[in-house]
């Protein structure tokens, strides 16, 4: 990984933050996405402690904010003409159904929306690197999901672990629909199920919500054990031709029916770009 520019979000924390800890003391030069600037400096501390020497970058931007990712993503292409690996991490879950600025549900926005907007803006950057490479945090909690198409923003019947289950498979149909967008270019996307992973994911979700995870983190699997798969995917030849695909514990996975579907991953997309006014065009 000496000398690949590597841009994450949700980097400054969990498996995130052990990602990108690990890729910089693998070379390469890491740029995180933050919103809090504290928890941003101290995780680009440690990274800098970790491969000194070497110009690592972070940028602020609050990603459920659809013109914050806009702006965060203008910024990072600006600066990184050539970018090797995305990894597209931030995520969270919500106990009480809430809008952006924008309009749209914060689950929603977040966990799904600042993947697609956030992977268009650095389009050019991406292509541009020899055989760069997306990685796409998911989860098998996609595998609960009742998906609507017609309600993306669970106007009716919100529940957080429903919202989060359809965020999550959304990640997936991005994932899928990509892969056939960026066929000969190059670059490949896959996505991955990192497992529970005891980190600051639902901390802040308040509520019963808070409660509840907190209580289960007594069984989750460290940070350490949840970013191995996102390290693989970013950095192993055994994966470097492989495009569209689910991994669970750095193996291929199968997800639902839904989450194979590649009408639903299509029609997802066709909404996607209609709401952010962003798409990717097939080459």
């Amino acid at each position: 990984m000496q000398g690949k520019t590597i841009v994450v979000t949700g980097g400054t924390s969990g498996i995130g933050e052990v990602a990108a800890f690990e890729l910089a003391g693998m070379g390469a030069r890491i740029v995180l996405i933050a919103r809090s600037k504290s928890r941003g400096e101290a995780s680009l501390a440690r990274v800098q402690a970790r491969a000194p020497g070497v110009d690592h970058q972070i940028h602020y931007a609050d990603l459920a904010q659809l013109s914050d990712v806009k702006r965060v993503a203008a910024e990072v292409a600006a600066a990184e003409p050539k970018i090797d690996v995305l990894i597209n991490n931030a995520g969270a879950m919500f106990a009480n159904r809430t809008t952006t600025a924008d309009g749209f549900e914060k689950t929603f926005a977040l966990n799904h929306l600042s993947y697609f907007v956030l992977t268009a803006g650095l389009r050019a950057s991406l292509l541009a690197a020899a055989r760069a490479r997306i990685v796409n945090t998911a989860s098998d909690a996609h595998k609960t999901a009742q998906f609507n198409i017609d309600d993306l923003q669970m106007a009716k019947n919100y529940t957080s672990f429903q919202a989060y289950s359809r965020s999550k498979l959304a990640n997936i149909l991005f994932t899928r629909e990509l892969a056939h967008r960026v066929k000969g270019t190059g670059l490949t996307v896959n996505c991955l199920h990192p497992g529970f992973v005891a980190s600051r994911f639902g901390d802040e979700a308040g509520g019963l919500v808070s409660h509840m995870i907190g209580l289960a983190k007594i069984l989750a699997i460290s940070p350490e054990e949840g970013a191995k798969t996102i390290i693989h995917l970013a950095t192993s030849p055994d994966v470097a031709a492989m495009n569209g695909e689910y991994l669970y514990k750095c193996r291929r996975a199968k997800p639902t029916r839904s989450g194979r579907d590649d009408a639903l991953a299509a029609a997802l997309w066709q909404k996607t770009a209609a709401l952010t006014g962003v798409d990717w065009p097939v080459t």
